[in-house]
């Protein structure tokens, strides 16, 4: 089971359930693969609609690496997510939402940016 409050999101790649995190060395992690300063251009990207195929790898990948798993970006451009493509970007935005957003103790659920 994924906890949203710690900013975990699961995936099923290849038949195998994952819980993705983006930890601070994930994030670290990400802005170097992205060649970015920082993750605002990210941010604005998905929630613009404008990310690409390569924001979303990355930030798989990244969740991944804070999971827990140690696979590799090759493995993952030639696994089989379920649900495709949309379900990737879906998760990899959900990821990165719950990764800059305070859950509200009052009830329960996210409110607000923490970044």
């Amino acid at each position: 089971m994924v906890n949203p409050h710690r900013g975990e999101v699961a995936l099923v790649i290849d038949g195998q359930r994952h819980v993705l995190k983006l930890t601070l060395g994930a994030l670290a992690e990400l802005e170097t693969a992205l060649g970015a300063d920082s993750l605002v251009a990210l941010v604005e990207r998905f929630e613009g609609g404008a990310f690409s195929a390569r924001d979303v790898l990355a930030l798989l990948l990244a969740g991944l690496h804070g999971g827990g798993h140690a696979m590799e970006a090759g493995a993952l451009l030639s696994a089989d997510i379920e649900g495709g493509p949309a379900e990737a970007a879906r998760c990899a935005g959900l990821l990165l939402a719950r990764a800059f957003t305070v859950p509200d103790p009052a009830s329960g659920s996210a409110s607000g940016a923490a970044a």
